[in-house]
């Protein structure tokens, strides 16, 4: 029996999906476009990184003609030297939207099939309703922001009045998301996860997918800063889920990051949380170097999204998918005769894209392992086919949803 360390790129798009239009998203290409900064110059920071993206190992893996299969051309610095020793592909997302729960609830075999719920881009952005019964239930003396707007900014423009007033800071974005900010000292961290859990049972008849606590440290002089305690209140997965199946099989399953976050802790098992993608990863190859049997560890690096993404940052995204290559050496160490490894991505975040919003593409599907013969897997219809893929190779049964490409 074989083991499985499927691993989410968060943000590392390949190129528009087909409605990708719909979306405003028409030729975004979050690695694409970078490695074309990367390439210009523009990728470059004193200190940080420069010249051309260098991706070495993962162009090994087939990075490079993936990204050629979803946007018809290799990204400047990822033409294969030499053979490929990986299978690889590009998936196309099926569910509506572009957001992190649908992504990976597709990826494990559960798409969303109905559109989630959005507050419009507006002052007030949220009922009436909504925000007087948070402020009622949360003994508020009233909410700071109800807008649209970027996580930073907004705690930076409106922090000083947060500490001074006891006012959460409540915005939304293009996603299905109510995030609340506040000061993990002034406010208190245990008084915003509890806010953020009434806040989610109030967002459910609006078919909200996220609610996350943004909390924060700092004063007005010295200025803010997020930390790592953010924890996303997702609503349940639609369907039975790869995880789901796994449970009811006895495996082990490990979730690594936000992972138990995003799918509601349900079948998450043992769920390790981490400050930032080499601590994540570090604690994921730990984790799979002991993993028994039929097992699967399950990891989501997010400061693809988060760090790099969203705050258009093309060469701290392009040094943050340097290291990731370098490690990549490491995750063919801990895999043994009959292990896979899968490398994947949830939707884009083009970092020279217009807004600071996720993107709507096609993500890479990168599968290798001992013994497992380099190959093209094609455009993947949905992300489904990757837990179908999973299922099939720890021998589970089928899922409702994918298909699976062994």
């Amino acid at each position: 029996m074989a083991r499985v360390f499927l691993i989410v790129l968060d943000s590392v798009g390949i190129g528009g999906g087909p409605d990708a239009a719909r979306y405003g998203d028409e030729g975004s290409d979050t690695l694409g476009h970078i490695a074309e900064a990367c390439t210009a110059g523009v990728g470059d920071r004193e200190g940080l990184r420069g010249g051309p993206l260098a991706l070495p190992n993962l162009t090994r893996l087939g990075l490079g003609l993936a990204a050629e299969g979803a946007s018809g051309r290799i990204p400047p610095g990822l033409e294969p030297s030499g053979p490929v020793v990986g299978a690889y592909g590009h998936g196309i997302e099926t569910a509506p939207g572009k957001d992190t729960p649908s992504g990976h609830w597709e990826i494990a075999g559960a798409p969303v099939t109905e559109e989630w719920g959005y507050f419009p881009d507006r002052v007030p952005a949220f009922p009436t309703a909504l925000t007087q019964t948070l402020i009622e239930r949360g003994e508020l003396p009233g909410i700071l922001g109800d807008c649209h707007a970027a996580g930073i900014p907004i705690v930076e423009c409106l922090g000083a009045e947060h500490v001074r007033t006891g006012k959460p800071i409540c915005y939304t974005s293009a996603d299905s998301v109510f995030q609340i900010a506040a000061h993990e000292e002034t406010f208190g961290l245990d008084r915003l996860y509890e806010l953020c859990r009434i806040a989610r049972e109030i967002c459910d008849p609006y078919r909200i997918g996220r609610v996350i606590a943004r909390p924060f440290l700092g004063s007005e002089e010295s200025g803010f800063r997020r930390t790592a305690n953010r924890k996303d209140f997702a609503t349940q997965p639609p369907g039975e889920t790869l995880l789901d199946r796994l449970s009811e099989r006895g495996r082990v399953v490990v979730s690594v990051g936000k992972i138990g976050d995003i799918f509601a802790h349900r079948a998450t098992g043992r769920e390790i949380k981490a400050a930032g993608n080499i601590a994540c990863l570090d604690a994921a190859l730990a984790a799979f170097r002991t993993l028994p049997e039929g097992g699967l560890v399950f990891l989501n690096l997010v400061d693809f999204d988060t760090e790099y993404g969203h705050r258009r940052d093309a060469p701290g995204y392009a040094a943050e998918l340097e290291r990731f290559d370098a490690r990549v050496p490491e995750i063919h160490a801990v895999l043994a005769e009959g292990d896979v490894c899968i490398v994947t991505a949830d939707h884009g975040n083009d970092p020279t894209w217009p807004g600071t919003e996720h993107t709507r593409e096609q993500v890479p599907v990168l599968a290798f392992g001992p013994g497992l013969s380099a190959r093209s897997l094609g455009r993947r219809e949905t992300f489904a086919d990757i837990g179908a893929s999973i299922a099939r190779h720890l021998d589970v049964g089928e899922l409702g949803r994918g298909t699976s490409w062994w």
